[in-house]
């Protein structure tokens, strides 16, 4: 009776992988996540020779608009320290998410057909890409203009925020959007799984909207239209964007049945 390889052997043939039980499946599942985790710390250890000049970049929002000569306070001893290391993992989480696109990407092929399994490259190129740019949406665009808003709210008091506020709240937008603007690319392989159509995420577009008002209201810095507006937007067109992943994906499949069903003739 043959046996099958360990979970996470790199000897482990994709079909192999396929007839895992659920514990393997599991067990495959924690080693996508431990060599993510692996991948994270060393990038974060060089992330934080840079870790000052990082966190200058990231205030830099708020010192655009607090008045000139402003400074951020910070209460805790330990304030700035715990600060830096949230900055630092944050950074390496951007930086190492090609690779921890490949870890998933590595843990769902086995279920795919063999054809879909050489999509690994747009899969991580494009998850990459919207998690980057959602991330710099967030900084270049939703958070300086909350930032303004409720500065500007505030114009009858005395500002003085603290270290640890601010970067809570940017980090928490930064990396809400980034993983928001991944929405086309979960789509994609829902699809590919053989979880959505595009008919069915059409017919459920408006349960999509709310769910994505209800998302983006988490995300959100303030409760106001036109912040909620500002980050739900985009994730509407990110989702209309899936769509049409689903139906290339759709089309794909197709495709590849007619191609077995004429080779079988």
């Amino acid at each position: 009776m043959s046996t099958l390889p360990e979970p996470g052997n790199p000897s482990a043939s994709e079909d192999d992988l396929q007839r895992m039980s659920l514990l393997e499946h599991l067990e495959e599942f924690r080693q996508r996540i431990f060599r993510s985790i692996i991948a994270v710390g060393v990038v974060f250890v060089f992330c934080w020779f840079f870790v000052q000049q990082i966190a200058d970049f990231l205030a830099r929002p708020i010192y655009k608009a607090l008045p000139e000569g402003s400074r951020l306070t910070f209460l805790g001893v330990t304030d700035p320290f715990i600060i830096y290391v949230k900055v630092a993992a944050l950074v390496a989480l951007f930086v190492a998410s090609p690779f921890v696109l490949y870890q998933v990407w590595r843990f769902v092929a086995p279920g795919l057909y063999k054809k879909e399994r050489r999509r690994a490259v747009p899969f991580i190129f494009f998850g990459s890409l919207f998690f980057i740019g959602g991330g710099a949406f967030a900084y270049y665009v939703a958070f300086p203009f909350a930032v303004d808003f409720l500065i500007g709210m505030g114009a009858a008091f005395q500002p003085m925020i603290t270290v640890e506020r601010y970067f809570r709240f940017l980090l928490y937008v930064i990396l809400g959007l980034g993983l928001m603007f991944e929405l086309p690319i979960i789509i994609f392989l829902l699809a590919q799984m053989g979880v959505v159509t595009p008919g069915f995420l059409i017919r459920k577009f408006r349960w999509a909207v709310l769910l994505i008002f209800i998302a983006a209201a988490f995300v959100t810095p303030t409760p106001d239209v036109v912040n909620l507006l500002m980050f739900a937007l985009p994730t509407i067109v990110l989702y209309l964007l899936g769509v049409a992943a689903a139906a290339l994906v759709l089309r794909s499949k197709k495709k590849q049945e007619q191609k077995e069903d004429q080779s079988e003739e």
